[in-house]
């Protein structure tokens, strides 16, 4: 009787092993159950996620709601015009045109888009009121900018000084190469979890510089740009966008972390997605940069992209605000 009630207590510590197993990969602790949730927390791309998330922060550190964080922290850059891949200030297309792109999703899978967007200096905003004030989910172009005038927003010159100048030396070649890591068709992406566990992202962009008057990229497509999932985590995208469509990438992303893989092996497993077709078509990968970031539910973050070079930033209550490199595919 001895011999068999230590064999069924083995067996039932060996049954127990092989079930926190595999809970294992969703981060370094190993009983993910009896780990503190990460809350609240903030990430976004590049350098100027710096000061988006300080905006973000102020609203999350006094229980406000994610949604709100998120447009409060993606407008900063928005509304800067030495920011020339976002919003006022942002580069203008091949015509002259400053175009911006842009949106949003909150922890019910709300979603609200604009896309081909001209002459208001806040796009993100439109976005959620196209989110919160009709039944649609993307509105573009003129019909976008109409809805904006309806809704009180103001229209104003997007184009600053700088950005035209190089607008006038780019028509000498018109040579389109747009360079990896330069900030002339980058995004901020923004994903935060709230203190009560609600997820909630942003996305905002001017688009590649001198790009074909109405090209859309990744960022005001939800599943490419951005995705938010409430029960699993949050992603979004930056660089270049026609590939991130391509895979859905941060739907992707999200997907992969719902089979339990950690948010920086879910950018991986997405971006290596992406060099798999790079390859299939004969591309250059040196020719583009490709990131993302993730944010899961147990507030766990990471990051990946296809070549040095990619930052990202985080605050949370853990490490405060700070800006980290990230991870990337391409050696050498």
């Amino acid at each position: 009787m001895k011999n068999r009630r230590t064999f069924l207590k083995l067996s039932a510590l060996s049954t127990a092993a092989i079930a926190i197993k595999p809970l294992q990969s969703l981060g370094k602790t190993s009983f993910i159950y009896n780990t503190k949730t990460n809350k609240p927390i903030v990430l976004s791309t590049w350098r100027f996620g710096l000061e988006a998330n300080a905006a973000a922060w102020e609203v999350l550190k006094t229980g406000g709601r994610s949604l709100d964080a998120v447009e409060a922290g993606v407008r900063v850059p928005e509304g800067d015009p030495a920011e020339r891949s976002v919003g006022y200030g942002g580069r203008p297309d091949r015509d002259g045109r400053v175009t911006l792109d842009a949106c949003i999703m909150d922890e019910f899978s709300n979603i609200g888009s604009v896309a081909c967007l001209e002459y208001i200096k806040h796009p993100i905003s439109v976005a959620r009121a196209v989110m919160e004030k009709t039944p649609h989910v993307m509105l573009v172009g003129e019909g976008a900018l109409q809805f904006a005038l309806a809704q009180g927003f103001r229209k104003e010159n997007l184009l600053v000084e700088e950005s035209e100048k190089e607008w006038k030396e780019w028509l000498k070649t018109t040579q389109y190469k747009p360079l990896a890591n330069i900030e002339n068709h980058d995004t901020i992406g923004m994903v935060a979890m709230d203190a009560n566990g609600n997820l909630s992202g942003a996305c905002t962009t001017s688009g590649m510089a001198f790009k074909m008057h109405g090209r859309v990229g990744d960022s005001p497509i939800i599943g490419a740009g951005l995705y938010v999932d409430n029960e699993v985590g949050a992603a979004t995208a930056t660089g270049q966008g026609e590939e991130v469509i391509r895979t859905a990438g941060s739907y992707l992303v999200v997907e992969l972390m719902r089979q339990g893989k950690t948010p920086e092996t879910a950018c991986k497993e997405a971006v290596e997605r992406i060099v798999k077709l790079q390859q299939r078509r004969n591309k250059n990968l040196k020719d583009i940069q490709i990131g993302f970031i993730a944010l899961n539910k147990q507030g766990q973050y990471g990051a990946y992209c296809l070549q040095s070079g990619f930052n990202y930033a985080v605050y949370d209550t853990q490490g405060g605000n700070r800006l980290l490199d990230a991870a990337y595919y391409l050696k050498g």
